[in-house]
């Protein structure tokens, strides 16, 4: 049970790990640009993770059935996909990523292309991923890789505990913000906007970094609330500027 439980985690870490890697990768090639992806600070993903485990406990029995593995792979990670963007917009009130735009997708939480891909990465996790685990696996003692267990799990517990704080206080400024825009003061422009002002005035951890990894979160809200927080800022500097002239002034 020990061995299971040390070997499992490390399987979920350094696949959340790979999962970070493709999809840093995959945003490049794209955008030509580095964005850190995923929900948490660290460099790992863990539907990635998670995925992984799904695979391997669901699938490795059907090692000589390749067929068999890309189907249900496509299913058992479509499923997990969909859970969990369904999980995130129920807890943090907010769509973390949207497929609305391609072909074949299912309210926007998974599609087909998204899919047939993890069918493909179930295929090199089985066949690829796998073997590499287990030699990997023998080059040390167990208790090497269970102390290594324990420290990325406080590692991991921690960067959970702080992203969901953030993501936490970042819903809460969404629900204020839409509450304002659903009544009826939002019609006069400057008590909407002192109103929101106020709401937001104590957001100091703004989650740039959740907005680049996740460019499909609700814009215009997060727009308002950056705006607001560039226009302190100014202020701020103004403010100063005015002081210093006014010492050499004195």
């Amino acid at each position: 049970m020990k061995e299971i439980l040390v070997y499992g985690s490390l399987i979920f870490y350094l696949s959340s790990f790979i999962g970070y890697i493709i999809e840093v990768l995959w945003c490049f090639l794209a955008s030509k640009r580095f964005v850190n992806r995923g929900f948490l600070c660290g460099p790992v993903i863990p539907i990635y993770g998670f995925g992984a485990l799904l695979i391997l406990f669901c699938l490795l029995r059907y090692y000589e059935d390749p067929v068999v593995i890309f189907v249900f792979g496509v299913i058992i990670t479509s499923a997990l996909e969909y859970f969990v963007s369904f999980l995130l917009e129920k807890i943090f009130h907010n769509k973390w990523w949207d497929y609305s735009n391609k072909k074949y997708n299912i309210n926007g939480r998974i599609c087909l292309q998204n899919s047939l891909a993890f069918g493909v990465l179930s295929l090199i996790i089985i066949y690829v991923v796998t073997p590499g685990y287990y030699f990997l696996f023998s080059l040390f003692d167990f208790k090497v890789w269970m102390i290594l267990a324990i420290i990325f799990t406080v590692i991991f517990v921690l960067d959970v505990i702080y992203s969901v704080i953030i993501a936490y206080n970042l819903r809460n400024r969404i629900i204020i913000v839409e509450e304002l825009k659903n009544e009826k003061i939002a019609l006069i422009p400057v008590i909407f906007e002192k109103r929101l002002r106020e709401s937001i005035e104590g957001f100091k951890a703004f989650p740039s970094r959740l907005l680049k990894a996740f460019p499909n979160l609700n814009n215009n809200v997060f727009d308002m609330m950056k705006n607001f927080r560039e226009e302190a800022k100014a202020k701020k500097k103004e403010l100063k500027k005015e002081k210093k002239e006014h010492k050499k002034d004195n």
